[in-house]
């Protein structure tokens, strides 16, 4: 990818200590996003994208690596340091009910963040949270109501006022059209797409949809149990797919056009491996019908194309 990072991860890991051992959440992740452009996450439940995203926020504090904004490392930062760069970047999050506080009003809650980091002065906020409704289709009559009156679509679209109230330059999507219709979740990202055009906003969206992903992304990672297997540009992604469970993934999107049907399917067979205490080697073996002994090796993230890596030792050597 060419330009310069806005967000950048280097080695980043998260592990969550169990009775039974280390919990590789998040395992050696190097992603890199661009000023204006979104990185799509993608991957099934429990592989480790929205640990990755809350781990980036610092909502969780992060084992070991780098998280870079702007180029500078903000894991050492102090809180008070970090509080600086808060309204830079922000999280939408994926339950559009439990992420907001039943307590406060749509206004209060859009408000909260220019409270809490002091972006905009008292007598501003109110004319400021209008407008940001507005930019957000939400009428203004919604100001007084509150989360439990709105119905899915209006409420992540309070969720995303919200985010958008210290007007950042970076936003952690985490699944944010998952819990609604399927007409809703267009209008969602639709408007997602509008404001990124019109304020050069980057985003990580976070999801398991590849359809969604597809819409909305410019370049796509794919996890499997805390780590990233295949990261490409978005197109790229989608004509040429090296590791085994990217295709599997991708076979599984289902199509309308019936001269289709009998395309091929990847079928994943055996257990999904353990996150705790993990093996070294490639942790989708046991689910490969490609695997061999050399699998057990270390693998590492591997450019096959330009601007294209793999996490595959059979696929760079052409062998799958």
């Amino acid at each position: 990818m060419t330009g310069t990072p806005l967000i950048q991860t280097k080695h980043l890991k998260k592990y969550f200590d169990t009775p039974k051992g280390s919990l590789h959440a998040v395992d050696d992740v190097s992603i890199s996003i661009e000023e204006g452009k979104t990185l799509g996450i993608v991957g099934e439940s429990g592989c480790g994208k929205s640990t990755l995203g809350r781990t980036i926020m610092r909502l969780t504090e992060a084992t070991d690596g780098e998280i870079l904004y702007n180029g500078t490392n903000i894991r050492g930062l102090g809180k008070r340091e970090m509080k600086k760069i808060r309204s830079d970047i922000q999280m939408i999050f994926q339950d559009p009910y439990t992420s907001l506080n039943p307590r406060l009003s749509i206004g209060e809650i859009i408000a909260e963040p220019m409270k809490v980091l002091h972006t905009v002065n008292k007598g501003e906020q109110k004319e400021r949270v209008k407008e940001i409704m507005d930019r957000c289709g939400l009428p203004q009559h919604y100001y007084n109501t509150y989360p439990h009156e709105l119905d899915g679509g209006r409420r992540q679209r309070v969720g995303l006022a919200r985010a958008l109230a210290v007007d950042p330059k970076f936003i952690v999507c985490d699944e944010p059209v998952s819990a609604l219709d399927v007409s809703i979740q267009a209008q969602i990202l639709n408007l997602l797409m509008d404001l990124q055009d019109a304020r050069g906003l980057s985003y990580m969206f976070i999801t398991h949809d590849l359809c969604v992903v597809r819409h909305i992304s410019d370049a796509i990672a794919v996890m499997y149990l805390g780590q990233i297997v295949e990261y490409a540009p978005k197109e790229e992604l989608f004509q040429q797919q090296y590791h085994p469970y990217t295709r599997a993934l991708l076979a599984a999107i289902p199509t309308p056009d019936l001269t289709r049907r009998n395309r091929e399917r990847h079928l994943l067979e055996g257990e999904v491996g353990n996150p705790i205490n993990p093996e070294p080697g490639c942790r989708f073996a046991s689910r490969c019908k490609y695997a061999t002994d050399s699998c057990r090796g270390a693998q590492e993230l591997t450019e096959t194309a330009p601007g294209h890596f793999v996490r595959c030792g059979r696929a760079v050597a052409g062998e799958i």
